[in-house]
């Protein structure tokens, strides 16, 4: 056999096997990288000893944690975008909805190794009168940590994480696979700022300035545009006062707009602000209710307002 068959050979059996591959591929089975699912869940460290996270009311209320504002239910995440520990994700991936596990998350993988090193003595000056007791969290130099003990002028703060070197044990299951876009969105906002606010999605028709293909001929031509309608799938967002002053929110919104615009498959995100207010005369009297009727009757001379007109009206409007 000459060398030139011998390659033909070897480039076919090449060909059969990334056919034989991207078959597999096409017949993966169960739950893949890109799903939403929709999970319930505990974990606890792997003694038992600390509850790590839950979606279950009833474990919530056992441990005492019901009381924090959170609300424990399931929750919709997205398979391969490490929304959750990456050993539990390894083990759902193939899974089918329905399918329950318990995956041990390395102390490594879950919150780090505990390194002594992270734990420095610092004068207690730098801390804040109110937090100079064991187990208070602080701040210092731009690095979270906590009071392990504080003895005069000196504290030694712990600066891994509180469950740094603890094996975390994680039981779940698997709900259902999500597929309504509007409801994984909503997990997402979720997910990201603990909260689930009013959303939809449209079909908008949109103006937009497009650029015109030059001459072909004419090299130093100014690039030209043109306005074109085009349709754009838009999220639309209600921005409650809850949502507006969410810390995570006002810090990362480009950011979880743009994931959601990724994850979701929409065009945009438009968030809309609602201002309820009570509207014409009523505002306006509203901000005189605090004043007394001399007043009142300047205030009306200021506003350039006719106070008989005003009483004429308002008899007229009870007969």
């Amino acid at each position: 056999m000459t060398e030139d068959q011998e390659a033909e050979l070897e480039e076919q059996a090449d060909d059969v096997e990334a056919e034989a591959t991207d078959e597999g591929a096409d017949e993966a089975e169960g739950l893949q990288e890109g799903d939403f699912v929709e999970l319930e869940y505990t974990a606890y460290t792997a003694d038992g000893d600390q509850l790590v996270d839950t979606t279950d009311p009833e474990v919530a209320e056992e441990e005492g944690v019901d009381d924090q504002g959170q609300e424990f239910k399931p929750r919709t995440i997205v398979l391969g975008e490490g929304h959750i520990f990456g050993a539990v994700e390894d083990d759902i991936i193939g899974s089918e909805p329905g399918d329950e596990g318990t995956v041990t998350v390395s102390a490594e993988e879950a919150f780090g190794e505990y390194d002594p090193d992270d734990v420095q003595t610092v004068s207690a000056e730098k801390i804040d009168e109110d937090d100079r007791y064991p187990g208070a969290n602080v701040q210092i130099d731009g690095q979270q940590g906590y009071i392990s003990t504080i003895i005069g002028g000196r504290a030694r703060v712990d600066f891994n994480h509180p469950l740094a070197g603890e094996d975390v044990e994680y039981e779940y299951e698997i709900l259902g696979e999500v597929d309504d876009r509007e409801k994984q969105a909503a997990g997402l906002f979720e997910m990201f700022l603990g909260m689930e606010p009013e959303l939809w999605i449209e079909t908008d028709e949109v103006e937009e300035e497009v650029p015109v293909e030059p001459d072909e001929d004419d090299e130093d031509a100014e690039p030209e545009f043109e306005t074109e309608t085009v349709e754009k799938e838009t999220l639309y967002l209600e921005a409650t006062p809850q949502m507006t002053m969410n810390q995570q929110w006002m810090m990362g919104k480009q950011q979880i707009g743009q994931q959601i615009i990724d994850q979701i498959g929409v065009d945009r995100v438009i968030v809309q602000e609602v201002i309820d207010g009570m509207g014409g005369m009523g505002g306006m009297m509203g901000g005189m209710g605090g004043m007394g009727g001399g007043d009142i009757e300047e205030a009306l001379e200021d506003a350039d307002v006719d106070a008989d007109e005003i009483v004429e009206e308002l008899e007229g409007a009870e007969e």
